[in-house]
């Protein structure tokens, strides 16, 4: 049988690339390799599934560092009003969270996997699961169809790549679109992790002496080799027995990365314990604590404004005895500690694995694709959407924007072909 399209990946871009496609007219074939759709849709966001994030477009693109430009003419199509109004009519409703984040009202990511499939199956798509792509087939300049590794061959004149990338590879993303893209002459940028904890062997770190600290409302700053700021993030943070996660390590990973990249066997990072107060506030705050309590310890004073094993850990870097009292305290140790407590350093060497990470930075180089259909520029009737392309934000519903926007994108722009 012949198809109009041929979708094959059934993540967010692909369920939602089938549901545009057959929407406007076109005969569907939705192909997984795996026994069932929308694996890492599944297990997003905690397995509650942020569907979108309620920002505006200019907002959605700021925290869409990896190439979020690109995804104006997606947004216009299908943006995040658009996907709210989309669940709501499949009977999903939405509430919103801190910082514009859209969860369904059952916080179950099962409601909203289930009410995609659903639709899909009811707009008349045909799905195969346990169908691994073997080749995607070309013939001079134009898609023809796909092979299948069980042995048919599929005819179609468009073809919508929506495999993903190669991060949580247990969902089913392990990069098998990569080699399709490039049998069609694409390039792909370099692959690397993003929305990945962070790796460090400073000696608190190996000592495990801070494993499971959690630190609130704190700001993470990376900064490069020149000693200039790359990116700085307030929210909360996690120290791990292998260095740093929690959503602001999280969004600081990709700057990381480059930063690495550059020939550095390190990366400083500084942590701010109080954001909203200057160094100089800090010193008379702390101080006054000790002055109130004269007799008691230093670190039983700083230990009602921070937690026990960050202070044990800031009066060891300032070389203060945490057994002093206020009459005993050296001013200029004292002043190093407040300067500590805007700027504790952690040196990180990595992040982990690729397949450990979130999003996948990098993929398909976005100058060979049509922003406005997301048509491939090399080879006529070939789509990409979702995080195959070379598009990573960070997490907070982004990244589902942007794939939902590039799926809807293609399947529209395939059908209308």
């Amino acid at each position: 049988m012949v198809y109009d399209v041929i979708v094959i990946g059934g993540g967010s871009a692909g369920l939602m690339a089938s549901i545009a496609a057959s929407e406007h007219g076109a005969n569907v074939l939705l192909i997984d390799k795996g026994d069932k759709l929308g694996r890492k849709l599944g297990i997003s966001g905690g397995g509650r599934c942020n569907v979108t994030n309620n920002k505006d477009v200019d907002e959605m693109i700021k925290h869409i560092p990896g190439n979020g430009r690109f995804l104006y003419s997606a947004f216009a199509h299908f943006g995040s009003r658009d996907i709210i109004a989309f669940f709501e009519q499949l009977g999903i409703r939405l509430k919103e969270e801190d910082n514009g984040r859209m969860f369904p009202v059952s916080d179950k990511a099962k409601s909203v996997v289930d009410a995609l499939v659903s639709q899909v199956r009811r707009q008349g798509v045909e799905i195969r699961v346990n169908s691994p792509v073997d080749q995607v087939m070309y013939n001079e300049g134009q898609v023809s169809g796909v092979r299948l590794k069980s042995g048919p061959t599929i005819h179609s004149k468009c073809v919508i790549i929506a495999s993903g990338g190669k991060s949580v590879p247990h969902t089913g993303s392990t990069g098998d679109g990569y080699a399709w893209a490039e049998a069609a002459g694409h390039s792909i940028t370099t692959l690397f992790p993003t929305e990945v904890p962070l790796t460090s062997s400073e000696p608190y770190i190996r000592s495990r002496e801070l494993q499971g600290l959690s630190l609130r409302d704190v700001t993470l700053t990376v900064w490069n080799a020149k000693g200039k700021r790359v990116v700085a993030h307030q929210g909360d943070l996690l120290f791990t027995h292998f260095g740093l996660s929690g959503p602001i390590a999280l969004r600081c990973s990709q700057f990381v990365v480059k930063e690495l990249a550059k020939d550095s066997t390190e990366v400083r990072l500084t942590i701010d314990l109080c954001p909203d107060k200057s160094a100089e506030e800090l010193y008379e705050e702390t101080l006054s604590l000790s002055r109130n309590e004269p007799k008691k310890a230093i670190k039983n004073s700083l230990k009602t404004k921070f937690q026990e094993r960050m202070v044990a850990l800031l009066l060891d870097k300032a070389q203060l005895n945490e057994q002093l009292t206020y009459d005993n305290i050296p001013k200029q140790n004292w002043l190093e500690l407040s300067r500590l407590i805007k700027a504790f350093p952690v040196s990180v060497d990595g992040t982990l694995s690729i397949e450990e990470a979130f999003v996948t930075g990098g993929g398909v180089n976005l100058k060979e694709i049509d922003p406005k259909t997301m048509e491939s520029k090399m080879m006529r009737g070939l789509y990409f959407c979702g995080e195959i392309l070379d598009i990573h934000g960070y997490t907070g519903g982004y990244n589902i924007t942007a794939a939902f926007a590039t799926g809807y994108t293609a399947g529209k722009s395939a059908a209308l072909n």
